[in-house]
């Protein structure tokens, strides 16, 4: 396959021609923030709004996830605009997160825990108004506890429950009631759901997590 040379921070990279910027970006070892992002996906989902990066000739920023490397690209991953963008969406996903760090399985292995040590973000909500969202944790499953209060949507669950397990998981309601859940709201243990534990592999936060007796690697 074609490889296609660019510049990301000051760094000559190549890449695949037609290859994501992020991935391209990630696979150098330059660190863009990501939460929906999936290898494999066909088309990236572009919902946590976290990977904005510049392009030199481009009149906005630009999310990495979708857009293809080209011959001579020249990017920048930090940018007063692309910080701002940035700093905005992480916010906005804490605003509603159940911030529970310490008793959370996913701690210290959290996405949003690198996102803010990369970027020095604090972990905290400073210029929005904490809007939490009281959901039920299930725990219904003999594998898979599911706490949509620490969901940040990305729909990584939802992507590979239709590739690999049974398509139990979609999205349901809409704006602040938006949620990841079964079809007709049924309790996990009771949806189909075979147990595969696919869905905790790829959650980037302690929303999805094995039960004790599930041997789920993550």
């Amino acid at each position: 396959m074609k490889t296609v040379t660019l510049t990301i921070d000051g760094r000559t990279v190549q890449a695949r021609e037609g290859e994501k910027l992020l991935w391209a970006a990630l696979e150098n070892g330059i660190y863009i923030p990501n939460l929906c992002a999936i290898p494999g996906a066909k088309h990236p989902a572009a919902a946590c709004r976290l990977c904005f990066v510049e392009i030199e000739g481009y009149p906005r920023p630009v999310t990495a996830c979708t857009e293809p490397v080209v011959e001579g690209m020249v990017v920048s991953t930090r940018s007063p605009r692309v910080d701002r963008l940035v700093h905005t969406a992480f916010e906005l996903l804490l605003s509603n997160h159940h911030l529970d760090c310490a008793n959370c399985p996913r701690n210290r292995s959290c996405e949003l825990q690198r996102i803010a040590r990369e970027r020095r973000f604090p972990l905290r909500v400073k210029r929005l108004r904490k809007l939490e969202r009281n959901l039920q944790v299930d725990d219904s499953s003999p594998v898979v506890r599911y706490d949509p209060g620490k969901c940040v949507l990305c729909g990584r669950c939802v992507w590979v429950c239709r590739e690999k397990g049974t398509g139990v998981l979609g999205f349901a309601r809409r704006g602040f009631e938006r949620k990841v859940t079964t079809f007709g709201d049924v309790p996990l243990g009771q949806s189909g759901c075979n147990g595969c534990g696919e869905c905790v592999k790829v959650c980037p936060v302690g929303a999805l997590t094995g039960r004790d007796s599930a041997a789920i690697s993550i």
